[in-house]
C-alpha cells in the first residue's frame, strides 16, 4: 500500500491517462442490462481541457447510471488517504446533481461504494467533499481511508441527461482554506 499523492488527476497527461498512471473508464448501466448511453470525452470546456461525461440516464431495465471512474493505485491496487481530509473537484456541469462514489478493497460488490452528491454548476466551481460526509450504499462496512481503491463521478438515479466536465481532482488536507 502507498500513500495517496495529493493529485488524482490534473489532465497533464494525453488522454484517457490519469497522473495515478491508470485510464478513466466511461461504464454505464448497460453492463447490468440497463439502456442509459453515454459518452466520454477529454476536450476543452468552459476554457479549459476537461474529461466530459454526456449521455442520457435512463431507468428502464433496471437501469439508471452512467460513470466516469479512475483506479487509483497501480494495477487496481489500493492507497492510503488517511492524511487527506477529503477529495475536491473542478467541476462545470448543467447544473444537475452528481455523485461521487469511493471504493475500497473491503468492498466486493459492484453496487456497494461509498458516495456523496454534488451540484455541477454551469461556471468552474470547486467542490469540497469531506470523507466524513460519505455514506456508505449497499454495506456495512466502514469507508476505510488506507484501502482507498477506485473513484468515480456518476449520473444515477434519475432520469436525465448528464453534461459534466472535471478539470482537475486531488486530495485535500484538513488545513486547506474552503
Amino acid at each position: 500500500m502507498i500513500d495517496a499523492p495529493e493529485v488524482i488527476d490534473d489532465l497533464s497527461f494525453d488522454p484517457p491517462m490519469a497522473v495515478t498512471g491508470n485510464g478513466w473508464t466511461l461504464i454505464s448501466d448497460r453492463v447490468m442490462g440497463g439502456v442509459s448511453s453515454g459518452t466520454m470525452s477529454r476536450e476543452i470546456v468552459g476554457g479549459r481541457d476537461a474529461i466530459r461525461m454526456r449521455g442520457g440516464v435512463s431507468l428502464e431495465n433496471n437501469g439508471g447510471f452512467l460513470q466516469v471512474a479512475l483506479d487509483l493505485g497501480e494495477a487496481g491496487g489500493e492507497v492510503d488517504a488517511r492524511q487527506w481530509e477529503g477529495i475536491r473537484l473542478d467541476v462545470l456541469g448543467n447544473s444537475q446533481t452528481y455523485n461521487l462514489h469511493l471504493r475500497t478493497s473491503d468492498i466486493r460488490r459492484p453496487w456497494e461504494s461509498y458516495r456523496q452528491s454534488f451540484r455541477a454548476p454551469s461556471e468552474w466551481t470547486t467542490v469540497f467533499l469531506s470523507f466524513a460526509k460519505f455514506t456508505p450504499h449497499r454495506t456495512d462496512q466502514a469507508l476505510n481511508l488506507a484501502r482507498l481503491r477506485r473513484l468515480g463521478i456518476v449520473a444515477i438515479g434519475r432520469e436525465f441527461e448528464a453534461d459534466i466536465a472535471i478539470a482537475d481532482i486531488r486530495f485535500y488536507a484538513a488545513n486547506e482554506p474552503i
